[in-house]
């Protein structure tokens, strides 16, 4: 076996055992989830498992930020919409609202905030990893976005970081009364009809002439 082959079966392992760790703690909570049922779900060794990350309390932190880290992608591409291009910015916000409150509402967002509202009090450090590789990084791509708008015009936002930390509020906390921590669906109808009353409020407050 060469050793790129190798590397990639070991990095393969890795997120599998990872992905195994998340739904295992998410389901079981971690103080019930045992390695052995991490490692028949993810198909290795439980002597792999400990190989790769040592004991369960750093496989819990590990599996958290590896799903942080998805979730940050799918956040950005709905960020990345944010343009100072195009004519219509209250549809470009709404659309961006629409999949941001797509993405805080998919089962492994919701999954990850039980699982960080169960185990806080003993692993505080939790929310600090979960703010440090998703949600400060999705706040800071959107308050750049936002000056750059503020810049040609289209937005008024003094403090463009205090605006995006507004913004997202105005998404999530209607959504989290509606979902019901996730056991409700909330249809896409209702998703857009939240963002578009969101970005309503948003203009009134940053909009510059014309754009509310």
């Amino acid at each position: 076996m060469s050793g790129a082959v190798a590397a990639r079966g070991r990095i393969d392992k890795r997120q599998a055992i990872l992905d195994a760790a998340f739904t295992v703690f998410a389901r079981e909570g971690y103080a019930q989830a045992g390695v052995d049922v991490i490692a028949a779900e993810a198909g290795v060794a439980k002597a792999t498992v400990y190989s790769h990350f040592r004991d369960k309390e750093n496989l819990l932190r590990q599996a958290i930020a590896a799903s942080a880290d998805q979730a940050l992608a799918a956040n950005l591409a709905a960020v990345d919409q944010l343009t100072d291009r195009g004519d219509d910015l209250r549809a470009t916000l709404e659309s961006v609202g629409l999949h941001l409150l797509q993405c805080y509402c998919d089962d492994m967002s919701w999954a990850l905030r039980r699982l960080l509202s169960a185990e806080i009090n003993q692993f505080p450090d939790l929310l600090d990893i979960v703010h440090t590789h998703t949600a400060d990084r999705v706040t800071e791509a959107l308050a750049d976005r936002l000056a750059r708008l503020t810049v040609t015009g289209r937005l008024r936002t003094p403090d463009p970081l205090l605006a995006a930390e507004q913004f997202i509020a105005l998404l999530s906390g209607p959504i989290d009364k509606r979902a019901r921590l996730g056991t409700r669906r909330v249809p896409t109808t209702e998703l857009r009809a939240v963002a578009q009353a969101a970005v309503h409020t948003f203009l009134q407050a940053f909009g510059s002439t014309g754009s509310s």
